[in-house]
């Protein structure tokens, strides 16, 4: 969906009355992952990857989280030459609006990454969308960079699923992360730079604020 038909679908639904943050309306605070990895004794930035919606607001949630060091906008999933916004907003890529996490693993652990991302980032049972955006590139996804981080991610999923923390199934998917693409420079900190737009104050915003109230331990400013 391109920027103007982002801001066209928030604005179509709010003016119906039926706006409902994905983040803002169901952030739930979930269990913490019963398999991770220990704190590091060493300050060696590690990567994780994630998808799960439109990136700019799974970017700004995680660069609110204490630990981390950058989180990027991009494309994962598919090839380079077409790791293009508007070639990727035809869904037909195999690529899904990404973001790139830099994180010091002695600060925060890759579950409680996780733990963040199901709790307040996105809702994993929405299947190829979240909310006013849909398409396969909207798809829930962790992309592992090691075994450890599929036995984790894998092993946390099953976990949620157990708990019926979600009245329907996890629908996330968990794959090796073959490359990850860098978006666009107007798409990196859009929801910084562009606090007052529909799109970003009725389905962003929420889930930083959520993050705050839900996990102050690991919420910082910016």
């Amino acid at each position: 969906m391109s920027n103007f038909l982002r801001r066209s679908a928030t604005l179509a639904l709010l003016l119906a009355g039926t706006i409902a943050c994905n983040a803002g309306d169901k952030a739930v605070m979930l269990p913490a992952s019963a398999v991770d990895a220990a704190i590091s004794s060493t300050h060696e930035p590690e990567t994780a990857v994630v998808a799960g919606g439109c990136f700019w607001g799974i970017q700004a949630v995680f660069q609110h989280v204490k630990g981390v060091i950058s989180a990027t906008s991009g494309y994962s999933g598919g090839s380079a030459n077409t790791a293009e916004y508007e070639t990727v907003s035809t869904g037909e890529t195999g690529h899904a609006e990404s973001v790139k996490i830099i994180y010091d693993p002695a600060q925060v652990t890759y579950g409680q990454l996780l733990r963040v991302f199901f709790s307040v980032a996105h809702d994993p049972t929405q299947l190829n969308r979240q909310g006013p955006d849909t398409g396969t590139q909207y798809r829930s996804v962790i992309f592992y960079g090691s075994d450890e981080q599929k036995r984790i991610a894998e092993g946390y999923i099953a976990q949620l699923d157990k708990a019926g923390v979600f009245s329907r199934r996890i629908v996330t998917q968990v794959v090796p992360l073959k490359a990850f693409y860098a978006a666009e420079a107007h798409h990196q900190d859009y929801a910084t730079r562009h606090p007052n737009d529909l799109y970003i104050v009725y389905n962003d915003a929420p889930k930083v604020e959520h993050l705050q109230k839900l996990f102050p331990d690991l919420y910082k400013g910016k």
